[in-house]
């Protein structure tokens, strides 16, 4: 079969998709509560969709096509208020974060869906331990040649959204030094990692996903773990490097850091992409995962050591055109407020060593999810 056509979608286009962990408010565990959830969240009416994921202790919360930061974020608190009025009658918590702080994968419950299903028996216990959650952001994007040069443009700026989401300092009850430590999961699967360097979709398709749907070993773009990946049929690229953060508000600030980011490279700003580029982006990457806003990277066309905290700074006053353009400047500033005051990985670190435990950083992220606002 060859690679459908690539949809036409509005440019700049947005819409937010976020995996939620589903928390028992007597111990704080993760909890076999999405088959109840989803039953009792038919029953309301709310914006958007909300979803299964592969595990039973974990739903996804998806926005319908949005263009504007306001009205982006109004969605996403009317999802969450919703959620959270659903889950309450349940005795259920929601939050956020990257991973939950000391579940134990071997008790997770596949979800009965056959594409869950399959994706357990070919990975394994890789299936259960993928109960991590992730912030994913769909731009949209004109043609299939649109797609491929964003997804790789984009590439440089990678690390700035895992540092900037970092929630997932914690697994299995142990602090593991990482802003991200999600992202290492993921990377346990072997179609992961980034895309090959191809700019037109033509090429794409005959080149690089006909010869491998051959192999056997893919049948459709779902099959790819990518940080950044085309979705044909919704015609936009898709960033799944993000942890979930803590609160839609910073959610929604970070899609729309992408979304002027975009703008920005369709400007012609910045050089074209080029396949020398990736010669330091595992090492970037890594260092965002390990070490957040205090990281530092290897820019790919100067090799210049670069402060990752600076050099959002320096993107974001690059940025003001395109967020006065696009009406987001008020997501840029909550960009800049991250930077200065630290990631929810740091919040939910000074959560552990104020009060002492795992579950107060549970406790902590339910209340953050609930209310919004500053960070912790």
């Amino acid at each position: 079969m060859a690679l459908e056509v690539f949809t036409t979608s509005q440019s700049l286009s947005l819409g937010v998709e976020l995996e939620m962990q589903l928390v028992s408010l007597s111990d704080f565990d993760l909890t076999a509560a999405s088959p109840d959830i989803l039953e009792l969240i038919e029953r309301s009416h709310f914006p958007g969709n909300i979803t299964p994921e592969i595990t039973e202790s974990m739903i996804e919360i998806s926005t319908t096509v949005q263009t504007r930061y306001d009205e982006l974020l109004a969605q996403l608190v009317d999802i969450r208020d919703a959620l959270v009025k659903a889950a309450d009658k349940l005795n259920v918590g929601i939050c956020g974060g990257g991973t939950h702080p000391f579940q134990l994968w071997s008790e997770r419950r596949i979800f009965s869906k056959p594409r869950f299903h399959e994706v357990s028996a070919l990975y394994g216990y890789l299936a259960k331990q993928f109960t991590i959650f992730g912030q994913h952001v769909h731009v949209g994007c004109t043609s299939g040649d649109q797609a491929l040069f964003l997804l790789h443009a984009l590439n440089r700026y990678v690390p700035h959204f895992i540092a900037l989401s970092g929630s997932s300092p914690f697994v299995q009850g142990h602090d593991t030094l990482f802003d991200s430590a999600r992202l290492n999961s993921v990377f346990a699967f072997p179609l992961s990692g980034r895309a090959p360097f191809i700019l037109d979709w033509e090429a794409f398709g005959d080149s690089f996903f006909a010869r491998m749907e051959r192999t056997g070993v893919v049948k459709s773009m779902k099959d790819f773990y990518w940080d950044i990946r085309p979705k044909p049929e919704y015609g936009t690229i898709e960033l799944r490097v993000c942890d979930t953060p803590l609160t839609v508000e910073r959610a929604a600030a970070i899609a729309c850091y992408l979304q002027a980011l975009c703008h920005m490279l369709l400007q012609g700003e910045e050089p074209m992409p080029a396949e020398d580029d990736y010669l330091v982006y595992n090492y970037n990457r890594f260092q965002a995962c390990r070490f957040g806003l205090d990281g530092s990277v290897v820019h790919p066309k100067s090799y210049e050591q670069i402060s990752l905290r600076e050099d959002i700074l320096t993107t974001l006053r690059r940025l003001r055109q395109s967020a006065a353009e696009l009406g987001c400047e008020a997501a840029l500033e909550h960009i800049e407020r991250i930077v200065y005051r630290g990631n929810d990985a740091t919040g939910l670190r000074d959560v552990y060593d104020a009060r002492g435990s795992v579950q107060s950083m549970v406790d902590a992220a339910l209340q953050r999810f609930r209310h919004g606002g500053e960070p912790l």
